[in-house]
């Protein structure tokens, strides 16, 4: 296998647990087999990689590794086992896998260090993808947008559409406004859904919600609301707000979560709720099949593409990430994009 071109990546790499993200220019090693060399054009940050970077997902084995697991991008090179796609094809990029080889990723060395990257980063402006982490764009979905379908459209939109219909006359509480939450809120909206209620620790999330269509809850209030929703869609990553969804629907309710509470806490449930009928549902990235279904989301949200667009609306260059990433924690930007050049 010859070399690439040595072309340098920029990249943010977290080197210590609650550190911030060091920027690093590193030469791009050999295209595997399995994998695709794309240049980034824009990246959003997940609750996930604030996880990571905070030691939550038990990573710090892997240190220093490279971030991030949705993209929109454009195919570079292929390797000799890719069928997929080609070059110069334009791609959404998913920590959701999709059809294709699989590559577990592998190094780049710095300074006699191994940067550890998976099958999918996307914090720098080049990258080598695993076949299955990537999808053809629609030429119908532009870049910036592409991106929310690497992971928060793809969950929020699959956990409305993929576990049942929600009909128009059922209460449904959306439990935690970051990216996911909203995606979840909007695709609601855009089936005309009018019974939504939203709840966020942070106020101007609430208040947001509120503009785009939703009702607000108080749930210092708690007890007015147990068993009134019969949807929560929880998405806090915590175990008291998964509990705390469970308390909140009818005993023929649905508690539909995709958060990830922190490695090795467990969620505590009363064997009364499950008996008397209600239901817990976790969603693995809204059991979304991205070959076949972002073209299905985006005819259902485009009625409402103001609003996504409306999320994603801060822009960030890579030399400003962990500015971004502080803004994202106090919940001053909801799904903050980094635009490669």
């Amino acid at each position: 296998m010859k070399k690439i071109t040595k072309k340098k990546i920029k990249a943010a790499i977290l080197v210590k647990i609650k550190k911030p993200l060091v920027i690093k220019k590193l030469e791009m090693p050999n295209i595997g087999d399995n994998q695709v060399l794309v240049k980034i054009f824009y990246s959003g940050i997940c609750q996930s990689q604030i996880m990571e970077i905070d030691g939550g997902r038990n990573n710090n084995k892997y240190l220093p590794h490279m971030l991030g697991h949705e993209a929109s991008g454009k195919i570079i090179k292929i390797g000799s086992k890719i069928k997929k796609v080609k070059k110069g094809d334009e791609v959404i990029l998913s920590w959701i896998k999709s059809s294709g080889k699989s590559c577990n990723g592998g190094f780049i060395k710095d300074d006699k260090k191994n940067i550890n990257y998976g099958p999918i980063t996307t914090f720098s402006n080049y990258s080598l993808i695993s076949e299955n982490r990537i999808v053809k764009k629609p030429k119908f979905i532009d870049r910036k947008l592409a991106t929310l379908f690497g992971c928060a459209l793809s969950t929020g939109a699959g956990m409305v559409l993929k576990y049942g219909k929600i009909t128009k006359e059922k209460r449904v509480l959306i439990y935690g406004l970051g990216g996911v939450g909203f995606c979840s809120l909007i695709t609601l909206l855009a089936l005309n859904h009018k019974n939504i209620y939203a709840y966020d620790i942070n106020l101007n999330k609430i208040n947001l919600a509120e503009k785009f269509g939703a009702k607000k809850i108080d749930l210092k209030k708690l007890r007015k609301y147990s068993n009134f929703f019969d949807i929560c869609i929880e998405t806090c990553g915590k175990t008291k707000t998964i509990e705390n969804g469970i308390s909140l629907i009818k005993n023929s309710g649905k508690l539909i979560f995709a958060s990830h509470p922190p490695k090795n806490q467990k969620i505590k449930i009363n064997p009364h709720d499950l008996i008397k009928g209600k239901k817990i549902i976790g969603s693995w990235g809204g059991s979304t099949n991205p070959d076949k279904d972002f073209k299905l989301y985006f005819k259902i949200i485009k009625k409402k593409i103001h609003l996504f667009n409306f999320l994603i609306s801060k822009i960030y260059n890579l030399s400003e990430i962990n500015l971004a990433i502080k803004q994202m924690r106090k919940g001053n930007v909801i799904r903050p994009l980094i635009k490669f050049t």
